[in-house]
Formats: C-alpha cells, structure tokens, sequence
C-alpha cells in the first residue's frame, strides 16, 4: 500500500467517501480510523474529501509497536533522509502517534534527542506534542507539509507500526472561513458543515461502479431540490461541477444566489450556477439530454429541531410530516429522471432509546423506482452523520433510479 488516510470522527463516511470514489479494491481499512489506499499520494484529491484528516505517503512498515524501538530507528533514518530536504531554512520536525502505548511526554523526548542529532548539520524546530498526536493546526501553521518540513506519522497495525509522512492535512480554518463568513446563513433550516456537503457529493458522483460519471467534472451537473442557502452547491462548484439548485422558499433561492455570486468573487471564478423557486413534490427541472451528465446531492427537509430526545407521540407527527415530503420529492423525481441516475440524500434520523428512528420512506424505496446502494467498506447502516449533544441526525441514502 503507497497511501495511509486518517478519517474523521466518523471514519465510515470517509470510508465510504473514498470507496466512492476509488473503489474498494484500492483500500484497506484499518481499525478504528484510517485506511492504507494502493495509489500513490498524488493520485488523491484530497483537497475534495470531507471524512479524511490526514493524508500521508507509506514510508515503511516496522515490526514492533515499541516505542524505544521506534526512536532507535528514527535516529538512523531521519539523519540519512534530511540530505533530500532543502537545505535554506529551519527544518521542522513533529511526530504524531496513532495507537501506540506511549505518553506525549516520551513523543516529546524523542523529538528532543532527534532535534540535537539535526542540529549537527542545519538549523531545527521541533513542534510539542500536547496529545499523541499533532492537530491539524499544529501541522498547517508550522508548516510540516512545506519542503522544509516533517510530521511522521506512526500508526500501529497489529504488531507492526506503519510509519508514514504526511503529505496534506485538512485545511480547518479554509472550511470555516468560507463557512462562516458568507453573506447569508440561516441557523433555522439548518447548518450544513461544508465537510459533510463533500462527502454528499463525493457518495453521489460514483467515479468507479459505472456510473457512466468517468468524464470531466464540468460535464456533470449537481442537482439540489432542497438548496436552502446553497453550502452543497458552493462545495460543488468549489470541485469543479455545474450546479443546478431549487427550494420551495424563493428567499433561500435569493440566500444561494447571494453566496454563490459571493463565492465567485472571492476565488475569482467563472462558474455554471441555475437556481429557480421549486416545491421539490411538485417541481418540474430540466434535466437535459444526457443521462448520466446529472446526479442529485441534497440535504431533504429534516423536520422540527429537538434540544431533547423526545418521547414516541411526540416525535410520531415528526416522521409522518418528513415522510410525505421525501415520498412525495422521491415520486416527483422518478417520473423526471432517467434509469441510472444516482441520488446521495442526506434525511433526517432521530436518536431514540439508543438507537435511531428513520423514515418509513426508506423501506419502500423499490416501490417508487429505486435501489438502495449499500457499499462493500461501510454499509448503509453506518452512514449516520450526528454530533453527541444532537438528537435529528442526518442518515446519508445512496440510491439508483431503476
């Protein structure tokens, strides 16, 4: 394997991100959350992928998870392998630990020692370590993904440590600003994170189980029946796709248009943008000639908000109003859409007695003309994306037009 991923909080949405997108067959998961992918660095976008964290080249494989034993042959190697970073500069160093039986004040020392070895030849910074491993920003502000710089990752398989160097890490603060600061957000339908709105994307263009979605990304429209302020929509264009967008209120359709022109103006882009007012039960899109130039990436209506888990006869008049509008949108759809055309939809599920209710639509999905897509790495089941502290969880539905 050429490539090790660290996912997310939820590491079945970044596998089924990655499945997606290059096949299961390039991919081993590795328990609890990161997965060695057989293509070489380069030949992931990571820029696009919202359930990984981490993306790091697969430098070796040592045959103990010993700590002591890690830091004798870091001493050998890292001395040797600094004649290919450039020598102008203070060369930065961090360790990062996945797994392994070590306290981040033994990271520390080991670091220390290496630092005193560098320092015989250049000028070095070693970067803390407050918890096993580096934070994203540790890693972006200090540079270790520049040609200066190092982190190595040590991440325990069994018996063996994989040691890895990363290559890019996820831009936190890129996702916030273009989050937080457009023009027009509404906390009352709903805050889509941007990471989430990725992987959306990524489940529903399926580059590799032909899909017939091989071509360039700007010969692909992403549909939107329920665009709100528009975050899939702005994710899509930021990923080079045309994006086609609609929701029942012509406000949020004014809120999309907002953002997106915003949005156009900040990355200093020339983007394909449709946005019309649309009862997604009832609204009839143009869908144009081409079959498999169009998929659909949508969070659907997801019900009244709950700041407490509710009791049964509560939460029974929530799930019948969301259950009319996703069977309505689903049967309005099929009528529209050609055979093969691919759906991610993110819909509601409530957490209720240690579990999830989902909507009664999803076991009569065959009846209104479509298959459930369940993944080899990450099964339908898993494919629930909630925080803690949330009760309406967003359960992500692959589904094929039959």
């Amino acid at each position: 394997m050429k490539s090790l991923l660290i996912l997310g909080r939820q590491p079945a949405l970044g596998l089924a991100e990655l499945e997606s997108l290059y096949g299961a067959k390039v991919l081993k998961p590795l328990f609890p959350n990161a997965v060695l992918v057989d293509l070489p660095a380069k030949e992931i976008d990571f820029k696009r992928l919202g359930g990984s964290i981490k993306l790091t080249t697969v430098l070796n494989i040592l045959h103990s998870t010993n700590w002591k034993d890690i830091e004798v042959y870091l001493q050998k190697m890292v001395p040797e392998h600094l004649q290919y970073v450039p020598a102008e500069g203070k060369f930065h160093l961090g360790l990062s630990a996945y797994g392994l039986k070590v306290h981040p004040g033994d990271i520390n020392s080991t670091a220390l020692r290496l630092k005193k070895l560098i320092k015989e030849t250049r000028p070095v910074r070693v970067i803390p370590n407050k918890t096993q491993a580096l934070s994203s920003a540790q890693v972006i502000h200090n540079q270790l993904t520049g040609d200066t710089g190092w982190e190595l990752v040590f991440y325990r398989n069994g018996q063996d440590t994989i040691l890895c160097l990363t290559v890019m890490e996820q831009d936190i603060e890129a996702y916030s600003a273009r989050d937080q600061n457009r023009p027009k957000r509404d906390a009352k339908v709903g805050m889509l994170p941007p990471k989430l709105a990725q992987i959306i994307i990524n489940l529903a263009v399926d580059r590799v189980q032909g899909s017939g979605l091989r071509a360039q990304s700007d010969k692909i429209t992403i549909l939107d029946p329920f665009c709100g302020t528009g975050v899939i929509l702005q994710e899509a264009l930021l990923m080079g796709y045309s994006v086609y967008g609609s929701d029942i209120e012509p406000r949020m359709v004014e809120y999309s248009l907002e953002n997106l022109d915003w949005l156009r103006i900040r990355m200093n882009g020339d983007y394909d943008i449709r946005l019309e007012p649309g009862d997604a039960i009832r609204h009839n899109w143009a869908l144009g000639p081409e079959p498999s130039a169009l998929v659909v990436a949508a969070e659907t209506y997801l019900g009244k908000p709950l700041s407490r888990e509710p009791n049964e006869a509560f939460l029974k008049p929530i799930i019948a109003e969301c259950d009319q509008i996703h069977r309505g949108f689903l049967s309005n759809f099929a009528r529209q859409a050609r055979p093969g055309t691919r759906l991610c939809l993110a819909v509601p599920a409530w957490r209720y007695k240690n579990g999830f209710k989902h909507l009664k639509t999803l076991d009569y999905l065959r009846e209104l003309g479509y298959t459930r897509i369940d993944l080899k790495l990450a099964p339908a089941s898993d494919l629930i994306y909630f925080r803690p502290d949330q009760f309406v969880a967003r359960e992500l539905v692959v589904l094929v037009k039959d």
